[in-house]
């Protein structure tokens, strides 16, 4: 171990008196920081005049959330418990001649309780889905699957039902009426004591993506969901000091002129009680994608990376390329014979230097563009104080070990300019080809297996089961879990490490 802390002691001395190498650390972290701020522009949304910084609303645990459809509610007490019957469920695409029936497989139509009316409140559903059977969510990120049925029809409609007792909402669902399976259970610490309850509908975009043609080729289209209702009962205890309004009203939550034109309800008297007809267009669900409301990412921020990248990595294989080229390699493996010790002082000091580099560039980078995108009215997509580390940490062990990759490249090579033009196709290349030039289903491959899976860590962006998006790699969405695509830069490393120890010790300097 003493041999090995003087071999990283004398590599450091070496890295710190070469001016040039100490003028590539800061060059790393300044054209990081620099690439970063330039790029953090963005287009302020028009859908919220008056607002210093606009963007989607917030839901509960600050996450962004797409809050728009059609509700049919009254007030609701602390116990009660709201029973329905879905006739029918159909679509058609939002288009101003009203499109052709095209139901979309996430419209979504049920029953709902929730905090009031406005965006982001707090809520529990049960719901009808038009390709994923019965759900239950709640709060925009949970989701349950029930049932797995198709949409209801006049043939097979679909029984719901809802139980509130204080902050705990159950779902129930049925075939019949009369037999009911228990879907999930959900507990609302923020639901008031008068909440609404009701009907709803609503209908995301239709997204469509050619995962083989170049970059985010993807169309949307706007649809709606149309709902037959009957069988509505509502029973329990009324909302104590809540006037009575007549009976159920009718709000589209979060209208905009495509959500508007024609979404509403209709209600009718049948001998079994009161029926309605329900249309909605929009979604109840977090928002997905970088670019949505015209907000940013947190890693939007760290677009210089890879500048700062390659520099280090011109940094790694000089630090082994330099003894070479200069005949000094002899003298490092006569003061310290174990060539092992050699290589792992060596690649323990630059990845070290880099780390350090690149923890401070990705905490400027990540501090100077959020603020500059605040100033300028940009909302940017929340991320945990969990998430911004890991992206912070992540990015600084990302460049750390591709300085190591460089060096022990280098020392497989023996030549600066073939060692720096390796690393450079293995790991730079890969990722600009990903957002320029590479279809999707060509991107997941790549960023799979190359070094360039990395750049996984840091994705903030979360994929939902419940959210039809543009899941793509040019996008923000890797194929890899963001330390998974790590470990694959990490076994990349460890394995031409592994490769340049081996040639080390069978030279003669």
């Amino acid at each position: 171990m003493s041999g090995l802390w003087s071999a990283v002691r004398a590599e450091w001395t070496k890295l710190r008196t070469v001016r040039g190498w100490v003028v590539a650390l800061v060059a790393a972290v300044a054209v990081t920081v620099g690439i970063g701020y330039a790029s953090a522009t963005g287009t302020r949304s028009g859908g919220c005049p008056g607002m210093r910084v606009c963007g989607p609303p917030k839901g509960p645990g600050g996450v962004a959330v797409v809050d728009t459809f059609t509700f049919v509610h009254r007030p609701l007490g602390p116990h009660a418990t709201l029973t329905a019957r879905i006739t029918s469920l159909t679509g058609r695409l939002a288009a101003p001649d009203d499109g052709a029936p095209d139901l979309e497989a996430w419209a979504k139509a049920g029953l709902i309780v929730r905090d009031g009316t406005a965006q982001g409140r707090t809520y529990a559903a049960v719901m009808a889905t038009g390709g994923h059977g019965v759900r239950v969510q709640s709060d925009f990120t949970h989701d349950t699957a029930g049932p797995q049925v198709p949409a209801p029809s006049a043939a097979a409609p679909r029984w719901l039902r809802l139980t509130r007792a204080g902050a705990t909402v159950t779902a129930f669902t049925s075939s019949d009426g009369a037999h009911w399976t228990r879907v999930a259970t959900a507990t609302l610490p923020g639901l008031p004591a008068t909440a609404q309850v009701g009907l709803f509908a609503t209908a995301p975009e239709r997204v469509a993506v050619d995962r083989h043609a170049v970059g985010s080729a993807a169309t949307s289209e706007p649809t709606r969901a149309t709902a037959e209702f009957d069988r509505v009962t509502l029973s329990g205890a009324e909302p104590a000091g809540v006037p009575d309004t007549g009976g159920w009203r009718t709000t589209v939550v979060g209208a905009d002129p495509v959500a508007a034109a024609g979404s509403g309800a209709a209600r009718r008297a049948l001998p079994g009680g009161a029926a309605f007809t329900v249309r909605g267009s929009g979604d109840i669900a977090p928002a997905v994608g970088g670019e949505a409301f015209g907000a940013r990412s947190v890693e939007r921020g760290l677009a210089g990376t890879f500048a700062g990248l390659l520099v280090l990595v011109v940094l790694g294989t000089s630090f082994a390329t330099a003894e070479y080229r200069r005949g000094l390699i002899r003298t490092t493996l006569a003061a310290q014979p174990h060539r092992g010790t050699v290589l792992a002082a060596k690649a323990v000091v630059v990845g070290a230097a880099a780390f350090a580099a690149g923890l401070a560039a990705a905490v400027l980078s990540l501090a100077l563009t959020t603020r500059r995108l605040h100033a300028e009215g940009v909302f940017v997509l929340p991320a945990s104080t969990a998430t911004q580390a890991r992206v912070v940490v992540g990015t600084a062990l990302l460049l750390a070990l591709s300085a190591v990759l460089a060096l022990a490249v280098g020392v497989v090579l023996r030549r600066a300019a073939g060692a720096v033009a390796a690393v450079v196709a293995g790991v730079v290349l890969p990722y600009l080809l990903v957002l320029t030039a590479l279809p999707d289903a060509a991107a997941r491959w790549v960023l799979r297996i190359t070094p360039a899976a990395a750049f996984a860590v840091q994705q903030t962006l979360v994929r939902y089961r419940q959210v039809a998006g543009l899941y793509t790699a040019s996008e923000g969405y890797y194929p890899l879990a963001p330390w998974a695509g790590l470990a694959v830069l990490l076994g990349w490393t460890a394995a031409v490490l592994t490769a340049a120890y081996a040639l080390l010790r069978r030279r003669d300097g």
